[in-house]
């Protein structure tokens, strides 16, 4: 019996991948809805909003990357623990709208062949809100490029109706996984102005700014959200670091340097806010004190104490993973709010205490005021 050489069978399976490719297009995988692959009514009044970040957005009740019965997400506390975007779209799916949820995405290895050939798929497949292209673990180069090309995921989402979008509004919130970790934050301890930290700060601003103009091109009334970068120095699991005043200035002299990039691009469009993710906690939970220890505040929710801790019982601002928290996530979808309203005249009730704490306790929710 004749055997096919190697060669002839990696052509074969290219030749597969790539009608595989083609044919998901054609039916409309960019979305990759399980459902329906047309996009839903628009609800009379309410604002499109997409996010475009790594796991500091990627939906929690996401079953297909984060398993039910696994320790991500808040483990046991699992069906309670909600990113931002879950309290957001449960609290005021009237005013804002992130898509329909459902599974989106193509497969990686098909996204890729796809890329081959100049197709762009939505990549990877999960479970989330259909303009959340979020996806954990991923960074600014994921922005126009990588294997998730968020950015251009969503315009060829936004450009199928893109009436819809005349009003819309994009979250970009990315750039931990750049230059947050804890290498590179000793750099920043030791030099602010590191070249190699600097370097990569440089070329996520850059990823921005592009990515920022590719939005704009093709729907020049957008408004975006630029998220600054927070301080990992603050992170739970590192707070047994960098016990010197001096080493957490320098951090945070260092990060200045890409918060201050994205604040001069607000001043400079109207169509741009910044959000500032360093004072926001800092609102809350303070700081270290004068030796560079440890001197975070509690937050207080109701008759919960919020502590800066790591664990999965809703008093821990993250939970075990080391990812924010549903306290946490509920006060930044009430400043975000805020700040859609500050800037943008957006109207949105503001989410109150009251909602934040059913959200926490798992009760029903308030009706919006």
């Amino acid at each position: 019996m004749n055997k096919t050489s190697p060669a002839v069978r990696r052509l074969l399976l290219w030749g597969a991948l790539l009608s595989s490719a083609m044919l998901l297009a054609w039916m409309g995988w960019p979305r990759g809805s399980r459902t329906n692959p047309s996009l839903p009514p628009q609800q009379a009044g309410s604002v499109p909003l997409a996010v475009i970040g790594d796991s500091d957005s990627h939906s929690y009740q996401d079953r297909r990357s984060f398993p039910l019965g696994s320790a991500e997400r808040g483990g046991p506390h699992r069906e309670t623990t909600l990113q931002w975007t879950e309290i957001l779209g449960s609290l005021r799916s009237q005013s804002v709208d992130l898509g329909e949820w459902g599974v989106y995405g193509t497969p990686r290895v098909i996204a890729r062949v796809a890329r081959s050939v100049g197709i762009t798929l939505r990549s990877p497949r999960k479970e989330d809100y259909l303009y959340n292209f979020a996806v954990s673990g991923r960074g600014c180069s994921d922005l126009l490029g990588g294997p998730t090309r968020q950015v251009p995921a969503l315009l060829a989402l936004m450009d199928e109706h893109p009436g819809r979008w005349r009003n819309g509004v994009v979250v970009i919130r990315i750039g931990v996984n750049d230059f947050g970790d804890a290498p590179v934050l000793d750099q920043l301890a030791q030099d602010p102005m590191s070249p190699a930290a600097q370097q990569k700060m440089t070329d996520c601003i850059h990823a921005i700014r592009e990515s920022v103009a590719a939005l704009h091109a093709r729907h020049p009334d957008l408004r975006i959200v630029l998220v600054g970068i927070f301080d990992n120095a603050h992170w739970s699991k590192n707070l047994d670091r960098w016990h010197s005043r001096v080493a957490i200035d320098n951090i945070s002299t260092g990060l200045d340097v890409f918060d201050r990039a994205l604040s001069g691009m607000e001043k400079a469009d109207r169509r741009i806010a910044f959000f500032n993710d360093r004072a926001w906690f800092q609102q809350h939970w303070g700081g270290r004190d004068a030796q560079g220890k440890p001197a975070y505040r509690e937050v207080r929710l109701g008759r919960m104490r919020v502590t800066n801790t790591a664990g999965d019982e809703p008093s821990n601002a993250t939970v075990a993973d080391g990812h924010a928290g549903t306290v946490w996530n509920a006060l930044w979808a009430q400043a975000m709010v805020e700040l859609l309203n500050t800037r943008f005249d957006m109207r949105i009730a503001p989410i109150t205490d009251a909602e934040m704490i059913a959200i926490v306790e798992g009760k029903p929710l308030p009706k919006p005021q």
